[in-house]
């Protein structure tokens, strides 16, 4: 009978007669299994929260795909066969960027951070309004340039959209200067903040957005570009997009979608991500010691059942079958009930935010959680190995081949 190993486990283990101090040592061993599974559940659901937070915030600000040279900082813009790229399918909208250091000066503050500039269709390539904290994101006010400044650099230079002292911008000089005239190593322009823009420090305490063609008369680069950022339709597979892009403008150019972008970003959050998943699987682990101690004393109290077992025609595999599926029962109903635990911990988190972040540098003020059915799936299978090797290897040194019958 292919259920018999199981028959008799559920009979030792739930049994009403065989309540015992060896039921109790089950009992806490199935605590004990609990309380790691339920971490486990919980912290890859705060690990897939912020991933989740931190993808969709650079998404705010890195586009789908990027076009950079492959050589050199600059390019033509008139290089890129822009009704072609229009035909890839899943391109909806590109954007031409500037990007270069430059020295920031407002009333008697200076500050060096990174001139972006950019076209104007860079709003529907990149939801930079959605990242406003003042003002509007403005370029242009009649003839006069504007500028969408990061809220660090607002911060250092004490810049207001209200104010109407002008930002001067200070970029080197290309090509040959004279010694004896300090201002021929500098350009200089001028432009009014228009709003103030906060996304996380290594973003906005850095860069200040700013007309493209204002910043190819103070970089002396007419007619080019450092970038070209392209927005993809929701349905768009962005590798497939790459892939074609890539094909079209041939060697001359690198083509990125957002996750290569930040490569090493994501790299190291999943390297995280699993760390933490195999010092938790450790703990699971030296937990899950405790279910020997009561597999150990329940092969011994039974040792009269396995006699009569054996009399009746029982054989030594069938014996082993049983006490190593009295012990997956015990820690796969302390592994469900943890995993149903964490669960129901982490949506409760998700949905009312009980866990709040110290300090108030974060966009939001809880931690953040997702629950993946990959994970689950992943611990499942991380607790179903794991008691499987543990009893295995206990029913083995304790019913050995050569089991007394007598």
């Amino acid at each position: 009978m292919p259920h018999l190993s199981l028959l008799f486990a559920r009979r030792y283990l739930f049994s009403k007669k065989s309540h015992s101090v060896i039921n109790v040592i089950s009992g806490v061993s199935a605590v004990a299994v609990a309380v790691p599974v339920m971490a486990m559940v919980i912290l890859l659901s705060v690990f897939n929260g912020f991933e989740g937070l931190i993808r969709d915030m650079y998404k705010s600000f890195d586009p789908d795909i990027l076009i950079t040279p492959s050589s050199g900082k600059v390019f033509d813009t008139d290089s890129v066969p822009q009704q072609r790229l229009a035909e890839v399918p899943g391109v909806e909208a590109w954007s031409f960027s500037l990007e270069e250091n430059a020295l920031f000066e407002y009333r008697d503050r200076q500050y060096i951070g990174v001139m972006r500039g950019v076209d104007s269709l860079f709003a529907t390539v990149v939801p930079i309004d959605s990242l406003l904290t003042e003002g509007r994101y403005r370029l242009r006010f009649g003839e006069l340039p504007e500028a969408c400044v990061g809220q660090g650099v607002a911060y250092t230079l004490g810049i207001r959209t209200n104010f109407n002292d002008p930002i001067s911008v200070y970029a080197p000089r290309r090509g040959q200067f004279s010694s004896l005239l300090p201002q021929s190593i500098y350009r200089k322009g001028e432009l009014f903040p228009s709003g103030i823009f906060a996304l996380e420090a290594e973003v906005d305490g850095k860069y200040m957005i700013v007309p493209l063609d204002f910043a190819q008369r103070l970089l002396d680069n007419e007619g080019k570009a450092s970038s070209l950022a392209v927005r993809l339709s929701e349905n768009a597979a962005p590798e497939t997009a790459r892939t074609a892009i890539a094909a079209l403008l041939g060697n001359g150019f690198n083509v990125q979608t957002r996750y290569q972008q930040k490569a090493e970003f994501y790299r190291i959050m999943m390297y995280e991500k699993w760390g933490i998943y195999f010092i938790i699987l450790l703990v699971l682990i030296v937990a899950s010691f405790s279910l020997i101690g009561s597999l150990v004393m329940l092969i011994i109290d039974k040792r009269k059942d396995m006699h009569t077992l054996l009399t009746m025609g029982a054989d030594i595999p069938l014996l082993r079958k049983i006490f190593v599926t009295e012990g997956m029962l015990v820690y796969g109903i302390g592994a469900v009930g943890g995993m149903i635990l964490g669960v129901a911990l982490a949506l409760a988190q998700q949905h009312w935010g009980w866990l709040k972040l110290s300090g108030q540098t974060f966009l939001i003020d809880a931690y953040p959680v997702e629950v993946h059915l990959s994970d689950l799936l992943l611990v499942a299978i991380s607790f179903t190995a794991v008691s499987y090797l543990i009893s295995k290897l206990t029913v083995l040194s304790m019913i050995p081949r050569s089991e007394i019958r007598n």
